[in-house]
Formats: C-alpha cells, sequence, structure tokens
C-alpha cells in the first residue's frame, strides 16, 4: 500500500445509476476517517435521459487528501465507468496512466452503439495510456443477490455498491460508516439493506482478488483546526447562513421561493425548519415568489427569495420596487448556464451584469458573491446584515458548482456571529410629531423600518416616486433626481460597513489575480503553486462587489497587469475597467465547468512571460 496526499475520484454511469449516491458515501466516509475533501457533482437536465447515452450520463468526482483540498481536482487517479457512454464522456480528463474501472457487463453491441462507438474500444489502442480493470459488476451483482426476496430491477439498483466496495478496497476505506448508514436510513426496507450491503462487501472482495495487479493507497488524515465538522454543500449553508442571520436578527425568517434548478434544494432545506420560525413559501411562478417575500419584508420578517439567472430576469421589476421602497430583502441567485433556460445543471458565472444592472432606472443594490460551499454560510449572513442594517434588496451570487459540491464545514461557535441591529421603529411617537418614513440617518443614509398596525407610522408604500422625507408620491424633477442621487450614495457607503479586501501574497509584484466567486479554489490553487516556484504573483477574492472594498484601487495600483479568469466573457473585467481605468485582461471560458488548475497556471504563466 503506497501512500499519497491525495487522490481523485470520478463515478460515472447513467442518471439511475446512482452514482450521486455512491459518491457522496465515499465522501462522508473519507470526511469521517479525518480527509479534507471538495466534490462536484455532474448531472444531466434531462429528467429520464434515454438509458445508455452520452446525454444521460451523470457524474460525481470528489478530491481527498491529507493536505488542504480547494478543488474537485483537474483530472480523475480513478474512473469508475458504469456503461460505455461513461467511458466516452469522461475519456478525455483522466490522467495519463490512472486507472479506469469498467462494468464490462455493459459493453455489448446496444451499448456500445448508443454511446457512438462503431468497435468496443476495451483493449484497443485508444485506452493503452491506462490501467483498466474489467469488473463484471452487473453479473456479480445479480449472482450475489440470487436468494434475495427483491425484485430484479431492484436488485439491479444495488450494482453502485459493488463499484463503491472495490473503490473502498483500492483507498483503504472503512466499510462500517456506509453499511451503518444503510441500516439507519433503512425506513422498513430491509431487505434493500441487507442486498446493498451484501454488494458492497462482495466488490471490496473482488478487489482483494485483484491486489496483485492493482495499486492500493492510504491517505494519512488531513491536519485541520480542532473543532466539530460536517460536511455540507453551498444550498445547505445558504439555508442556515440565513437561519443565523435571523436568529441574530431576532426576527422570523420567510422565504418565498419558485423551484428552478440548481437553486431549489435551498427551499426544500428551510422548509425544514418550521419549528425555528422559518416560513416557507412555494409560489407559482417566479415574480410571485419576489413578491410575497418583498411582502414578508413589509410585515418585518427578514425576507428572502431564491432563483437561478431566469428567474432573476423575471424579478427584475418586484427588485426594482423593493429598491425604490428600501426594504430589506435577499436574493440568492445560484447561477447556471445561460442565457434563456440554457443549462440548467451546469455552472457558470453568467450573472453578474444582470445583477449589477438589469433593473430599470438608476436602481443600485448590494452584490455579494460566495467563494466555497462552506463560504455560502457566512455570505448570506453577511447579505442578511447588510439587507436589514441598510434597508436595501441585496444579491446574493453563488453557482451550480459550490451549490452542490460539497467540504468539510466547521460549525461556528453560537457567539461567533453578533447580534444584527435592524431599523425597526420601537417607540411611539411624541405628541403631536409625525413619522417621516425617509428621513435618514445623516451617516449612513439609511431610513427606519415602520411595519404595518404601528399607530403613528402610516406612511405610503408602492412603486412610485416618493418625496423626500415625507414618503407620498411625487413626479417633481428635482426630487426624483434627489432621490436617486441618496439611494446611490446609501449603496456607496456600505463600504465603510465591509471588510477591507484581503490579499494572498505580497501587496505588490508583476501579476495581480483579480476572482470572484466559485473561481475561488482553482484560482488560489493555481497562484500558490506559482508563488512556490518564486513567481511574483498574488491573489485577490472579491466577495463583495458592488459597492467594492474602500481599498481595492490601492491594491491593484501594486501590480504591472492585472488578469481575472471568469466563467463568462468578462462581466467582472468590463465593470473593473470601467471603474478604475486599470486595462486588467481576462481569461474567460464558457464550458459549463470550474477551471481547472492547470489552465490558469498555464494561462497565469503566458502573462508572466509577456512582461
Amino acid at each position: 500500500m503506497r501512500t499519497i496526499e491525495n487522490a481523485i475520484i470520478r463515478f460515472s454511469g447513467d442518471s439511475g445509476d446512482g452514482m450521486q449516491l455512491v459518491g457522496t458515501q465515499f465522501s462522508n466516509t473519507s470526511a469521517a476517517m479525518g480527509n479534507d475533501i471538495s466534490t462536484f457533482p455532474d448531472y444531466p437536465s434531462d429528467i429520464r435521459a434515454p438509458i445508455g447515452t452520452i446525454s444521460g450520463v451523470s457524474g460525481f468526482q470528489v478530491n481527498i487528501g491529507s493536505v488542504p483540498i480547494y478543488t474537485p481536482g483537474d483530472e480523475p487517479d480513478i474512473l469508475v465507468a458504469m456503461n460505455p457512454a461513461a467511458l466516452k464522456v469522461n475519456l478525455d480528463s483522466v490522467k495519463k496512466g490512472g486507472t479506469i474501472i469498467v462494468n464490462i457487463d455493459t459493453f455489448d453491441e446496444i451499448n456500445l452503439n448508443k454511446a457512438g462507438y462503431t468497435t468496443n474500444p476495451i483493449g484497443t489502442n485508444l485506452l493503452k495510456s491506462y490501467q483498466i480493470i474489467e469488473a463484471p459488476i452487473t453479473k456479480q451483482t445479480l449472482e450475489i443477490l440470487k436468494d434475495s426476496p427483491i425484485d430484479q430491477k431492484t436488485k439491479l439498483r444495488c450494482k453502485n455498491f459493488y463499484a463503491l466496495g472495490i473503490i473502498y478496497f483500492m483507498y483503504g476505506r472503512d466499510l462500517d460508516i456506509t453499511i451503518n448508514w444503510l441500516k439507519n436510513s433503512a425506513k422498513g426496507n430491509n431487505d434493500t439493506v441487507e442486498a446493498n450491503i451484501k454488494v458492497l462487501k462482495a466488490g471490496r472482495n473482488f478487489g482483494e482478488t485483484l491486489e496483485a495487479f492493482i495499486s492500493t493507497f492510504k491517505i494519512e488524515k488531513a491536519k485541520i483546526e480542532p473543532g466539530r465538522y460536517r460536511q455540507i454543500n453551498g444550498n445547505t449553508a445558504v439555508a442556515y447562513g440565513l437561519m443565523q442571520a435571523a436568529e441574530a436578527a431576532g426576527l422570523n425568517l420567510f422565504l418565498g421561493s419558485y423551484p428552478i434548478t440548481p437553486a431549489t434544494d435551498i427551499l426544500h432545506e428551510l422548509s425544514k425548519y418550521k419549528h425555528l420560525n422559518v416560513k416557507t413559501f412555494q409560489a407559482e411562478d417566479e415574480i410571485c415568489a419576489v413578491c410575497s417575500s418583498i411582502g414578508a419584508s413589509y410585515a418585518g420578517a427578514l425576507a428572502a427569495t431564491t432563483t437561478s439567472g431566469p428567474g432573476l430576469a423575471l424579478k427584475s421589476e418586484a427588485i426594482g420596487l423593493a429598491t425604490i421602497l428600501e426594504i430589506p430583502l435577499v436574493i440568492v441567485d445560484v447561477q447556471r448556464g445561460g442565457p434563456s433556460t440554457g443549462l440548467p445543471t451546469k455552472s457558470e458565472q453568467s450573472d453578474l451584469n444582470i445583477s449589477m444592472f438589469g433593473r430599470h432606472g438608476e436602481a443600485p443594490i448590494v452584490v455579494l458573491a460566495a467563494s466555497s460551499p462552506k463560504d455560502c454560510f457566512h455570505m448570506a449572513f453577511e447579505a442578511a446584515r447588510i439587507a436589514l442594517q441598510h434597508m436595501t434588496p441585496v444579491i446574493l451570487l453563488t453557482d451550480g458548482f459550490i451549490a452542490n459540491g460539497a467540504e468539510p464545514f466547521k460549525i461556528p461557535d453560537k457567539n461567533q456571529y453578533n447580534k444584527i441591529e435592524t431599523r425597526l421603529v420601537k417607540d411611539k411617537l411624541a405628541e403631536g410629531e409625525k413619522y417621516l418614513p425617509y428621513k435618514r440617518d445623516p451617516v449612513t443614509l439609511v431610513r427606519s423600518w415602520a411595519i404595518p398596525g404601528m399607530a403613528g407610522y402610516e406612511h405610503r408604500v408602492g412603486g412610485l416616486e416618493k418625496l423626500n422625507e415625507i414618503g407620498t408620491v411625487s413626479y417633481d424633477a428635482q426630487n426624483h433626481e434627489l432621490m436617486s442621487e441618496l439611494r446611490a450614495q446609501k449603496i456607496a457607503r456600505i463600504e465603510n460597513y465591509i471588510p477591507l479586501q484581503e490579499i494572498e501574497g505580497e501587496s505588490s509584484g508583476d501579476l495581480l489575480v483579480l476572482s470572484w466567486g466559485g473561481s475561488y479554489g482553482s484560482t488560489h490553487s493555481a497562484v500558490k503553486q506559482l508563488q512556490l516556484e518564486g513567481k511574483r504573483i498574488s491573489l485577490v477574492n472579491l466577495r463583495y462587489i458592488n459597492p467594492f472594498p474602500k481599498n481595492l484601487q490601492e491594491i491593484l495600483l501594486g501590480f504591472r497587469k492585472i488578469i481575472i479568469p471568469e466563467l463568462n466573457h468578462g462581466q467582472l473585467r468590463a465593470i473593473i475597467n470601467a471603474k478604475f481605468h486599470c486595462n486588467a485582461e481576462g481569461f474567460n471560458m464558457l464550458q459549463c465547468r470550474p477551471f481547472k488548475i492547470h489552465e490558469l497556471v498555464n494561462a497565469f504563466n503566458n502573462h508572466l512571460e509577456r512582461l
């Protein structure tokens, strides 16, 4: 058994083959055994794609290590291919010299044709660069379960655990963690649970029979900060961050949402917590969803709505309404490939422009971006804090990659997140005093928050322009210009209430990499690699985009060149160049997957060589 620092494993098969399930079990087991992890679920958008076809391939990649892990990895060391289509889709990404475990029982003429192969690739030059393990996964599964009382269809569904057993053997994983999970999730299906356990053990035993021909590996525990940890994905972290903010503000949490991939799981997660004063409303469309949240904000709740790019477009008029009303609202946009319906299950940094500018009139709002699955917790809390303290809508950008990807999350101390002071009015008005709903704090320009039913605090609401301080409808030109300027200045002044921008590396040098959101893991890893080679390169990852941290310009001035990697055609680059005139260049990709580290290393080296 060889000790290694990390390993990248990809499970791939039909969307009904349970690749997400066994990938998650391998990840959970590795985390429980002390490894650091990062995962990347990758599944088709078709609900029922034709079995055995390329369009129906579903995958789950995980990077486990004894060293800090920031990405799911570039090239898998091991590929589990449950059919020819899975092999064809993933072959180019497998590391040369890596191992491919194929379910040889599926490599028949019918499945090969479905995948687009004219001949069987096993044993040909196409696979000469890899170690191929031909595993009779389907036949062995049926043989092991021939006396099981479960039906044939259920027996076939167990074959994913056979593949998992082989991988558990190769990496010395503890079967008991998965076995206990199976037993705890039985819910009366004891025969199915026993079948999966038998198949899991059989897969491990098959691995032992190949021990003379395959390598086995040991990965030590990672050195991580002491504390209580759990594995968390970005959507769950957003849900928890919003709940933490509601608790810190002493408010009920309301989520009005319409199901849309890949954001729906936030709604699913929050719906579990009615006992914690969380109210969820599944609306019939996106407009209804955001308007219900605006109504909840009127009523004094911490209000949020969740969506993806197409839904954000539909919500734009209502977000403009929340902007002119100046009420707190959190809009979580889990970005996916666009435009229009685009690629629902694929990740892209597609919505920065619409978040910044996609509203009628002059309607600036706060825009934040989370950088990893666990960072979604903190940035959801921050989005709520800013919305409540500054009476404004806030858009929080995540993306499909970090929303569905998972990593270890240290459960924070309950006192780590301070109380959020809101602008809710609490005192009765003095006799003869008149409430001025748009009278502002002279420093922050933030107005107060009066909810319906408070005697003396009656005021007009709606989308028409408001008279300064008084809040009645006004069509006066000078008043409109004043109110527009006040709303813009209020957002600009938030720079005084967000952290200064941190920089990874020296404060001056040859090349500054400026990234944002979920591309952080790849950019961090690439920059770290070049720094260890002695290159004068540093990294800034932006989580606060509107407004920017107030020290950002000072940082930009310290470098000869700035490069901005983005999973779009240069949305942040255009904004940065327009504001700071720094002639930043871009490295752009729209392949609906995260950057690979080696792609970034090559791009950064090319820029350094041209200086």
